[in-house]
This record gives structure tokens, C-alpha cells and sequence, in this order.
């Protein structure tokens, strides 16, 4: 505790250093084009100053201490069209705006990587924007479920608090996530702990649905998740939320609070986070033993603005206790089995097991600590950003039932990361904005304290030099860029004998390795590779934009693919690795089309993906045929080939009423084992494995709104999600199994309440999904192969998805002038 009150007290006088005096002044007012007057309340924002004002009770604003540029400036407004203008500020600008009631809102703008804030339908790299309507107004259980339905984004899943990312059939380490543009680093190549995030912290998302190592280097090879958290305080205002949450199917309460201000360009923010969970239930399996959650977070920021740009420091902290599924059950009855001895030894799990919230002996503990600072100069006409941070993950896997207190584990991984990123923008010169920079981390992990040992200690060192350009001329947009990526990798040998007192496995060195058991061997390498990447936008209208973008994507192997070998305890698989792995490159082509009007909004998007040294995991077969296994379990060992990957996504938004919106989106992907001879190509293996199947999503909203009567924000929707049967699998070696098609039903309805001035005092939300209780198995869920035993072979046998789900969700806002 002491240390975190020297590093407030370092951030407070690091703040103090820097200021300087007041830069340049933007304002002017805001009005309604119909009505003429003025509008409160509404927000004026400067993305790439991360700086915003809410206008008085007239439609006035005003910034002070602006830097001198160009920026893009953000007018929104609820029921209002989202305005953009690009405005130099140079002294004092006087700039007003008029918004207008519009059907369809304007594109949005996004920052996630490109070299400067930009709109979605002037940038060639496919993106896609979820704001915080989104968020809040759909049910979920957390921030990566959250994203599963938006077109092209998919989760892999092991029950209802573990899911990653997926991106147009991709995922694991060839998905980036970060957090507010600092790359999210904890174990990526597990299978079974989600991102380890604050989903209340969460404003919006924007994910790049394509190679985007040009910016952010190995591991962003198939594309980025950005979680941006809540934005600052308004100038002179001090703003807040508390939020609540209860679930019907696993009992989950969640719950927020938050409270930030900014005043004279000083910003803070505090927030607390908590959500618990039994185990969740399907009219199939009943309560699913195990899947039980309880995690903590906490979040602080600050951050100054003056004349000079903008310095910015965060920490967090993510505390997850989270149960671990091993599906075993009761051959006769179906009923779930707890683990009790050291020997295997089991029991029916009761029903006061199956409902209680406290952590089962076998869990997982996973904590998450962040640090970083983010920074923005303005040099005259360029300006320089410079970030770094700190993170240390720490995991821990709980695999031995009869320990008291848990006091050993038996997977204890300690990751720590220091990544950097620094950028240079030139100044614009005829139109032109270039970029430079250079990033990458420095990350070791060790694996030494545990029990059982997958993957060995290791240590490596990224580094990547790129260059981003873009150009405008008139209707039409260019970008591109090329960048160079290295990275040093080591990872260490390891022995083990059991220890004399508890009889379990420690490692051992020295004289002491002699006839002990060994693990992994000592192995270094350097992964390096070129990439890039060029596009143009082109809007023949305001209505109507197409787009295309060619990119090549870098990922270097990950630990697990390199040098696993060993028990996943969390998994149940024996898992190998291979040291003669090469990095992934991916050869992406993409295609788009856009049309907007005040009654229909459609897209469609395209894209063809050829990777070469694509790593993928294979169950081997042994030598007298079936499954091979070691220690009674499965063995899996990742391959390397050829693999192409093609599909798209296209929506059509109708608009029959000024309020009645009907949503229609449909997503598909083909992945293709390219890697086969010919000659031995068959229905079983010519596929990739977890490829999401063709789905969709319809829905039926209506917005409305009684000011009379309080009522604010309503909204009252229907929502059909379809999933077509996924036969293209890899069915080779029982790697996979095909999947069934299934439809499920979702609705929602919520509003806020205002009092007499017109402030919202509360939103209120109640939503359901899966309304009608189907029995499904998700395709990218892991607990579809949780079987009865290890000799189980009936794939109906696998554990369902959640049942029907029913969430009451309430938001108190807190909003004061200071």
C-alpha cells in the first residue's frame, strides 16, 4: 500500500513538472437546424487529444489550452446525427455547429490503428465500431461475449466467463487485444481464462478485421480488439455511474461504481468493479458443475492537457477466481462428479455444490496488474506520442483436491511485461501525413513455483520500426505503410524430482538433474519478418463508399506451440510443441461496399486469406489406432501448413418508421487445410479446426421516448440468432466433430427516467436471451468435447450452452458542474 501511495504522490509532482502555460482556444455554439435555439448538454470531443466539453445551458462551448494541428472534432448528441469536422487550431477558432434529426447516424470515428483519428468510411482497413449504447443494451456476461454477435467476430468459449476472441475464423495469438491502445499480454495461448478486463470499465470497441501488424507487430496477424475505457470527465465536471446487475441462469450480481472530474485540463477517475456467479444451467445438463466465478476490479487514472498535448497514467488491477469444468458425470445418471482425492477418486456432486458461489478445491486464481502512461507532444506542426507500461499477470491453476487453503498450485505462471510505443507524426505536407515509429516489449514468464509444468520459463525481446501514410484527395482516401518485426526468443530447460515432503513435482538444477525427470529443453531463436499494407477509399456520395485494402500479417509461434509438453491440467489434453516451428504470414485481400440513407443502410464485405506456416493442433493417433494417450489422457501436438481462409459479411438496416429500425446481418467463413497432399485430401481433414459456422442476426427495435412522462432513451427490441449447421470440420483423429444447427431468440426492453429539469436520473434494462430455452452446442465452445470419461465417445454427451438467461440491469449517472 505504501508503494501505491509514492507512485500517486510521483504522478502528482510529474504532473506538476510538466504543465506549462495555455495553448489555443476552440469554441463557439451548438443548435438544432430545425428549431434554431440552442442544445445542452451536448458533447464536443477532440479524439486524438482524448479531450471533450459539454456544452451550457445556451449550446455554448469553449476548449482552452489546445495545441496548434489539425484535429477532427466529434459533435453528439442524443437522437441527433453523429457531426465530424476537421478544424486547425491555430490561436483562438471560432467554430459552430448545427446537428440535425437523422435516421441513420453519420459514420462513426475511430483511432485503432491508423495515424490519426478517422472515420470508418474513409479508411480502407476494415473496422468496426461498438459504441456503449451497444454495450449496456445488450446482455452478456462479459466484454468479449459482448462483441460475439457483431458480423465477422465470433468467441471461443469455455462456459460463460471465458471467451476469446475470434476474428473471421482466426483467434488465440493471432488476435491483439488491447486495452485504451496498450497491448493486453496475460497467458493467450491458454485455453481456459478469458481477457483479463474490467468489462464495466469498457466505453466502446473497435475491431480491426484483417492483418494489423503493420502498426502493432506479431501477434496482430489476424486482427485487433480494442477495449477503450471510459473517456474522461467533460472540462469542469465531475461525472459518475453506479451500476447494478442480476442474471436468472447462474445468479450472477455485478456491480460498478465510478467517479472522475476534470478541472484546468487536470483529469482523475476511480472506479470498483465486482461480479459473482454459481454455476450456470441448461435444461439438458442441469447445473454445470464448476463454472462457478468471483472476480474484483479496480481501475485509477489521471492525466493533464495544456498547450504543450496531453500526459496521461492508469493503473488496474483484475482479480479472478474462476472454477474449472472437467465434465466428468456419472455414467448411469448423467449427473456431475467432484473430483475428492489426489488418486482420482470422485463423488456425485450435490445439489448445495451445484448451487453455492464459494470456489470449489479446483479452480484457477488469475490476477491481472496494469500500468502505463500515455503520452502526446505537440512539436510545432508534428507531434510525438510516446506510451509504455507494465504489466504482471499471475495464474494460477488449483489441480490437487486434498491440499487445505490451497497452498500449492499446480500450474503457477508469473508473466511480466514492459511494452513501448513510440510514434513521430510529420507535419502535413500537401495533404500528405506521415508517420514513424517504433514499438514492440520485453516479456519474461516463469513457470518454477507450480506442481505440473505444459510450457518452460522463457523470455523474449519484440522490436518493429513502421512507417504509416495516408493521403486525401478529394473523394478519394489512400493509407498504407510497411513495417520490419523481430523477435528474440529463449526459453529454458527444466527438471524435476518430487519433493520429499509433499510428494509432488519441483524443478531441480544443477548436479541434481542427474536421472531426474526432464521437461523441456533449453532452446533460442530469433522470428523476424517484413509486412504491410495499402488501400484506398473512394466515396462517390456522401451515401455511397467502396473500399479495398491488401495486407501482409507476421506472427511469430507462440510459447505453447514452440515448447508445450506436458498435462494441461485446466484442458485435460497432453499437449506438445515443436521447436522447427516458422512465423506466420498472412497474404489478406479485402473488398467493401457502403450505402447509407435516411431509410436503408447497407454493407458488404469481402475478403480472401492465404496464410503460409499456419499452426494448428492436432490429436494424434496411436500406433494400434484410437486415440493415442499418455497418463490415460489425450495427446494433441500442433502442426504446421498451408491454410487459406475466405468469406464476408453483409448488412441491410431498414429504417420503416423514423423510430422502427429492422437489423439484418449474416457472417461467413471457409478455412481450408492446405497443408494435405492432395493425394490424401478428404472430407475429414481438408478443413480447418474451430471455424465459426455461416449465422446471422435479425432484429426488430423500436425507439421511443414520453418526455411527458419521464421517459427517456427507450427502446423495445426483438432479435433472432441464427447459426447454420458447421459440417466443414476437421473430423480427422477426433480433432473436432461436426455441429448442429440452432436458432435462438432474444428480446429487451429499457428506458431512462428523468426528473423535472430533464436529467436522467436512472436506466433501467430488462433482456433475455435464448427466450425459449433451446438445447444447443455452440461450435467454438470447448465444453462440447467435455464428455462423460476419457472413453466416452458419444458426442451428445458434450456439456450445452447456457440456457435461458434474464437480466435486470439498472445505471444510476451522476453528472455536476464544478
Amino acid at each position: 500500500m505504501n508503494s501505491f501511495y509514492c507512485l500517486l504522490l510521483f504522478a502528482g509532482s510529474y504532473f506538476s513538472a510538466i504543465a506549462e502555460p495555455a495553448g489555443g482556444v476552440l469554441s463557439g455554439r451548438v443548435t438544432d437546424k430545425d428549431k434554431g435555439a440552442g442544445l445542452p448538454g451536448v458533447t464536443v470531443y477532440i479524439p486524438d487529444l482524448r479531450l471533450g466539453v459539454v456544452t451550457d445551458s445556451s449550446g455554448y462551448y469553449k476548449f482552452s489550452n489546445l495545441p496548434s494541428g489539425s484535429f477532427l472534432v466529434e459533435v453528439r448528441s442524443v437522437g441527433y446525427k453523429l457531426l465530424t469536422r476537421t478544424l486547425t487550431i491555430s490561436g483562438p477558432v471560432s467554430q459552430d455547429f448545427v446537428l440535425s434529426d437523422q435516421f441513420v447516424e453519420e459514420s462513426p470515428v475511430v483511432v485503432t490503428g491508423l495515424s490519426k483519428a478517422t472515420q470508418i468510411k474513409r479508411s480502407p482497413v476494415p473496422i468496426v465500431a461498438v459504441d456503449h449504447e451497444y454495450i449496456a443494451t445488450n446482455l452478456s456476461s462479459n466484454i468479449i461475449d459482448a462483441i460475439a454477435k457483431v458480423p465477422g467476430v465470433s468467441a471461443l468459449t469455455t462456459g460463460p466467463n471465458v471467451s476469446k476472441p475470434f476474428i473471421r475464423g482466426l483467434g488465440y495469438n493471432r488476435i491483439l487485444t488491447l486495452y485504451d491502445g496498450v497491448r493486453q499480454e496475460g497467458q493467450q495461448w491458454g485455453d481456459e481464462h478469458g481477457i483479463e478486463v474490467d468489462q464495466y470499465g469498457v466505453d466502446r470497441i473497435e475491431v480491426i478485421k484483417g492483418p494489423a501488424s503493420l502498426t502493432y507487430g506479431s501477434d496482430a496477424l489476424a486482427g485487433v480488439v480494442n477495449l477503450i475505457p471510459t473517456p474522461a470527465a467533460p472540462e469542469g465536471k465531475i461525472i459518475g455511474d453506479v451500476q447494478a446487475e442480476y442474471q436468472t441462469n447462474n445468479g450472477l450480481y455485478g456491480g460498478s461504481e465510478m467517479i472522475a472530474s476534470t478541472k484546468n485540463g487536470f483529469e482523475w477517475m476511480a472506479r470498483l468493479s465486482h461480479k459473482q456467479a454459481t454455476n450456470y444451467q441448461n435444461k439438458v445438463d442441469g447445473r454445470v458443475f464448476n463454472t462457478a466465478y468471483n472476480e474484483t476490479d479496480a481501475n485509477l487514472a489521471l492525466g493533464l492537457h495544456r498547450g504543450w498535448g496531453y500526459s496521461h497514467l492508469s493503473l488496474s488491477l483484475f482479480d479472478d477466481l474462476q472454477e474449472i469444468p472437467d465434465g466428468t458425470r456419472d455414467s448411469a445418471t448423467g449427473k456431475f462428479m467432484q473430483q475428492v482425492t489426489e488418486a482420482g477418486d470422485y463423488v456425485v456432486a450435490s445439489d448445495a455444490a451445484l448451487k453455492s458461489y464459494s470456489m470449489t478445491p479446483l479452480h484457477q486464481h488469475v490476477q491481472h496488474y496494469r500500468a502505463y502512461l500515455t503520452n502526446n507532444f505537440v512539436l510545432g506542426d508534428s507531434r510525438l506520442a510516446v506510451n509504455i507500461g507494465y504489466q504482471r499477470s499471475v495464474r494460477r491453476e488449483y489441480s490437487h483436491p486434498e491440499i487445505p487453503y490451497q497452498e500449492v498450485a499446480g500450474l503457477y505462471l508469473k508473466l511480466n511485461t514492459w511494452s513501448y510505443d513510440v510514434k513521430y507524426y510529420l507535419p502535413e505536407l500537401d495533404g500528405w501525413s506521415l508517420a514513424l515509429g517504433v514499438n514492440g516489449m520485453y516479456q519474461g514468464n516463469n513457470v518454477t513455483s507450480g506442481t505440473e509444468f505444459v510450457i518452460p520459463s522463457y523470455h523474449q525481446f519484440d522490436v518493429g520500426p513502421f512507417a504509416l501514410l495516408k493521403k486525401s484527395f478529394g473523394k478519394l482516401d489512400i493509407a498504407g505503410g510497411a513495417r520490419y518485426d523481430s523477435r528474440s526468443f529463449k526459453n529454458f530447460g527444466l527438471y524435476s524430482r518430487p519433493d520429499p515432503v509433499t510428494g509432488f513435482d519441483r524443478p531441480v538444477t544443477g548436479a541434481d538433474t542427474a536421472g531426474a525427470d526432464f521437461h523441456f529443453a533449453a532452446y533460442n531463436h530469433t522470428f523476424s519478418g517484413f509486412t504491410g499494407s495499402i488501400g484506398a477509399t473512394y466515396n462517390f456520395t456522401e451515401r455511397l463508399a467502396v473500399k479495398a485494402n491488401v495486407a501482409r500479417g507476421f506472427r511469430a509461434p507462440n510459447i505453447a506451440e514452440i515448447g508445450a509438453n506436458g498435462v494441461h491440467p485446466g484442458t485435460g489434453i497432453y499437449q506438445i510443441g515443436s521447436g522447427d516451428f516458422k512465423p506466420e504470414f498472412s497474404f489478406q485481400q479485402d473488398l467493401g461496399l457502403e450505402y447509407t440513407s435516411p431509410f436503408v443502410g447497407a454493407s458488404l464485405s469481402v475478403f480472401n486469406n492465404q496464410l503460409s506456416n499456419y499452426i494448428f493442433n492436432q490429436r494424434l493417433t496411436g500406433l494400434a489406432g484410437g486415440d493415442s494417450t499418455i497418463g490415460g489422457v489425450p495427446v494433441y501436438k500442433f502442426q504446421q501448413g498451408k491454410a487459406e481462409l475466405y468469406g464476408g459479411e453483409a448488412s441491410l438496416d431498414i429504417h420503416f418508421l423514423r423510430s422502427l429500425h429492422f437489423e439484418n446481418t449474416v457472417s461467413a467463413v471457409l478455412g481450408l487445410n492446405k497443408g494435405i497432399d492432395p493425394k490424401l485430401r478428404t472430407d475429414s481433414n481438408k478443413y480447418l479446426p474451430f471455424i465459426p459456422p455461416v449465422h446471422g442476426l435479425s432484429e426488430l427495435r423500436l425507439d421511443w421516448a414520453s418526455r411527458s412522462h419521464h421517459l427517456v432513451n427507450g427502446f423495445v427490441r426483438v432479435q433472432l440468432a441464427w447459426y447454420a449447421s458447421q459440417n466443414r470440420a476437421y473430423l480427422a483423429d477426433n480433432t473436432e466433430s461436426a455441429t448442429s444447427g440452432y436458432a435462438l431468440f432474444n428480446a429487451g426492453v429499457g428506458a431512462g427516467i428523468t426528473n423535472g429539469k430533464g436529467r436522467t436520473i436512472c436506466n433501467i434494462y430488462v433482456m433475455g436471451n435464448n427466450l425459449f430455452d433451446v438445447a444447443y452446442f455452440d461450435h467454438m465452445s470447448r465444453l462440447k468435447y467435455f464428455l462423460y470419461s476419457a472413453d466416452d465417445t458419444n458426442p451428445a454427451h458434450g456439456i450445452h450452452n447456457m440456457g435461458r438467461n434474464l437480466a435486470l440491469k439498472v445505471d444510476f449517472p451522476l453528472d455536476f458542474s464544478l
